[in-house]
C-alpha cells in the first residue's frame, strides 16, 4: 500500500518557494502533467494507493481530475475520489483512492473541523471478521482539529475486521491528539519513524500508513522520488488467513 499526499502534481524544493511558486497553487502547468505521470510510474505497483490533496478538476489542474489520471496512467482498474475543499474553480482538493482489486463499499465521510474541508475516504472488502477496513484521511493543521478528527476516526474503525488508516495526519503518530484513536481502535503506532516532511530535507514523521493488530507489516519506507512537498509513504502488509467457515 502506499499514502501520497501529491499537493496537486506540484512539486517544492524549499520552504522559500510557498511564496516565489504560490502561482503554482492556482494555474495550472505542463510540469504538474510531467510530475503527475512521473508518480504514476512510481505507484504502478503497489495493489492499493491513497492520495491526498489530489486536485478534483479545477483550474490548477487544467480541469484535470488527478486521481482518474492516474488510475488510467498506472493501470489502476479501480479508483475512486472525494472533493472536500473547492475554492471558487481554482481549487478543488480530493482525497483519493486507486486500487487492483474492486472495494465492496466505499463511503465519504466529513471530518469535524471549525474551517469545513477534511474529510476521510473509507473503503471496506469483505464482511465480518475477515473484513479489511481502509480510510484514507488528510488531518487539519491545527491541533484541536486535529484532536476531534482522530476521535471521529476512532469511532468509524471500530467493530470487527482488519483495519488501515493511511494519510497525512500533519503530526507525529506518538502525538497526544492520537492517543483517542489508538485507546478506542486496535489501529497501533508504528514501529519505526518514516520521515517524510518536507520532501527536500525530510525531518518529520507526519505520514503514516497505521493497521489494526492482526495484520502483518513486512517493511515500511519511504519514496524519495514523489514531486510533492512530502514524501509518500508505503508499507507491504500481511493479511491473517480467512477464518475457516466449518
Amino acid at each position: 500500500m502506499l499514502s501520497a499526499n501529491i499537493q496537486a502534481g506540484h512539486a517544492t524544493n524549499s520552504y522559500r518557494e510557498y511564496v516565489t511558486g504560490s502561482w503554482n497553487h492556482v494555474l495550472p502547468s505542463r510540469r504538474k502533467r510531467d510530475n503527475l505521470d512521473v508518480l504514476a510510474d512510481q505507484v504502478s505497483g503497489f495493489d492499493l494507493v491513497g492520495l491526498q490533496e489530489a486536485d478534483a478538476g479545477s483550474l490548477r489542474s487544467g480541469f484535470v481530475n488527478q486521481t482518474h489520471y492516474l488510475a488510467e496512467r498506472a493501470g489502476f482498474p479501480y479508483w475512486s475520489h472525494q472533493p472536500n475543499r473547492r475554492l471558487a474553480g481554482v481549487a478543488a482538493s480530493a482525497n483519493g483512492l486507486l486500487c487492483r482489486d474492486q472495494p465492496d463499499e466505499v463511503v465519504d465521510y466529513a471530518l469535524p473541523s471549525r474551517i469545513p474541508g477534511r474529510g476521510a475516504l473509507v473503503v471496506r472488502y469483505g464482511h465480518g471478521a475477515d473484513s479489511l477496513t481502509i480510510a484514507i484521511a488528510h488531518l487539519s493543521l491545527s491541533l484541536r482539529a486535529r484532536t476531534a478528527q482522530a476521535a471521529f476516526l476512532g469511532e468509524l474503525l471500530t467493530g470487527p475486521g482488519h483495519k488501515v488508516l493511511m494519510g497525512d495526519f500533519n503530526c507525529e503518530s506518538d502525538s497526544p491528539e492520537m492517543l483517542s484513536l489508538y485507546r478506542h481502535t486496535q489501529l497501533r503506532p508504528p514501529d519505526e519513524r518514516i520521515l517524510s516532511f518536507p520532501r527536500w530535507q525530510p525531518r518529520r514523521a507526519i505520514d503514516h500508513i497505521l493497521v489494526s493488530g492482526e495484520v502483518g507489516v513486512e517493511r515500511r519506507w519511504a519514496l524519495a522520488d514523489l514531486s510533492s512537498d512530502h514524501l509518500a509513504v508505503a508499507a507491504e502488509l500481511v493479511l491473517p488467513p480467512v477464518a475457516s467457515a466449518g
